[in-house]
């Protein structure tokens, strides 16, 4: 029986269900059903291990253990041995005591392929930009006994650990995959996934509708392939597709999120804002997926839903300032001016080069009466940005409220001379404004 750990690993790592066969055994073992006459059992002098790596054959990894730890306290530089005993320890999740096994044998042996590869996944599960240097020894290394197949996987796991950093280091990763065992459409699918990532999007086209050709039902292809749609705004096209995925998967989250972008793309803003939902029921702690419905809420007006929506994300993430602003323009919507002024002060207590929520801050305190706040805030805005139409406003409706007519007379006339019949109302009032301001000398 082939161990199945490592493709465990690989899968976690990389995100992709089936795409290895069988998993290396132990170095020097091999599955009872694979023995030939040419390959006779192990000698009296390696009896114990031999015995050890049986029981993990079988998964009796307590009993391996305990015979492996009874053979490392004799003989503690033995590499394939410690090899065995992080994989005991990997097979049963304990990832931290595995790890620690894995380096000491490759210490032990610097050139042994499974141990490189096994320390590799699991520096991939964890994150660890150490897994690259990992798999890229591994693949410099045959497996023990060797094994084409398995020299492949370490290739492609290679290739997908890569496939977004580095895509043309993962393609020419995949290609030696290839070398030395037969394509599979989960090949094609890592080729699309790749030449999306190097911005070759005829051929990641070509792959996706390639996969789909063989595995009509590929959510993985599909996705992949309305994923580029969205970008070309072929929005009628990518619709049933990810429809027909839907149907399979209903509550795959990313699905749901491409068919919401597909409708608010059709401007079928009510059902992207029902998708939207949907999907913010399956992942109501997500702060994309919650931003994303805030703001199909503001698209279509429901500016209470919308300010709910973010009134809960900030009460898991109080000091984000990108939701703090975001609540602050929905707030301003409902006319909630000295709550609005709250959010956007909270954001650039976070963020000071937050253009957005300094100019916030300036409406809202000029709603509220604060006008000098108004001028300050502007002035910090003016630090990060130019000013506006809008701002040109808010300077001279400032300094007029605070009885300081050349600076506001400069705005009003600024603003005047930047508006161009765009803000008709505002407009009339400067004009008014700065009559009576003439007149008052």
């Amino acid at each position: 029986m082939r161990l199945e750990w490592i493709t465990g690993l690989v899968l976690a790592a990389v995100g992709t269900a089936g795409l290895w066969g069988q998993a290396q055994l132990p170095p020097g073992t091999q599955a009872p059903e694979a023995r030939t006459e040419d390959q006779p059992a192990r000698t009296a002098e390696n009896a114990s291990l031999a015995k050890a790596e049986a029981a993990i054959e079988s998964r009796n990894y307590g009993k391996a253990r305990g015979m492996l730890d009874a053979y490392l306290s004799v003989h503690p530089a033995d590499a394939r041995a410690l090899f065995d005993r992080g994989y005991c320890d990997d097979a049963e999740g304990h990832t931290d005591a595995a790890e620690g096994f894995y380096r000491k044998a490759i210490t032990a042996d610097p050139k042994q392929f499974e141990a490189r590869l096994a320390l590799g996944l699991l520096l991939a599960q964890a994150g660890s930009a150490d897994a690259r240097t990992e798999l890229e020894a591994a693949v410099t290394l045959e497996p023990n006994p060797p094994n084409p197949a398995v020299k492949a996987q370490a290739y492609r796991t290679l290739a997908r650990l890569l496939r977004q950093s580095a895509p043309d280091a993962a393609k020419e990763d995949l290609i030696e995959a290839l070398k030395l065992s037969p394509e599979s459409t989960e090949d094609t699918l890592l080729t699309a996934e790749i030449a999306e990532a190097a911005g070759d999007k005829e051929v990641a086209e070509e792959a996706y509708r390639g996969v789909l050709k063989i595995q009509p039902d590929s959510s993985a292809a599909i996705s992949g392939l309305a994923h580029l749609l969205l970008q070309e705004k072929k929005y009628v096209e990518a619709e049933p597709l990810v429809r027909s995925a839907l149907a399979r998967d209903p509550d795959d989250p990313a699905l749901n999120a491409q068919l919401a972008a597909v409708l608010g793309g059709e401007g079928k803003t009510d059902e992207a804002v029902g998708a939207l939902e949907k999907l913010h029921s399956l992942k109501p702690k997500d702060r994309e997926i919650g931003m994303m419905l805030a703001d199909a809420y503001v698209q279509s007006g429901e500016y209470e839903k919308a300010d709910g929506v973010y009134a809960n994300l900030l009460a898991g993430s109080p000091n984000d300032a990108e939701l703090a602003s975001a609540r602050g323009q929905v707030l301003i919507r409902e006319q909630k001016y000295a709550e609005a002024l709250e959010m956007f002060q909270r954001a650039v207590k976070s963020r000071q080069d937050d253009s957005d929520a300094w100019a916030g801050i300036a409406f809202a305190a000029s709603k509220t009466g604060q006008y000098q706040l108004t001028i300050d805030a502007l002035t910090m805005r003016s630090k990060l940005v130019s000013d506006t139409p809008v701002t040109y406003f808010l300077w001279a409706t400032a300094y007029d409220n605070l009885h300081q007519r050349r600076q506001s007379v400069e705005y009003y006339q600024l603003f005047l001379k930047s508006a161009l019949g765009k803000f008709p109302d505002e407009e009339w009032q400067a004009k008014q404004r700065l009559a009576v301001l003439e007149k008052n000398k």
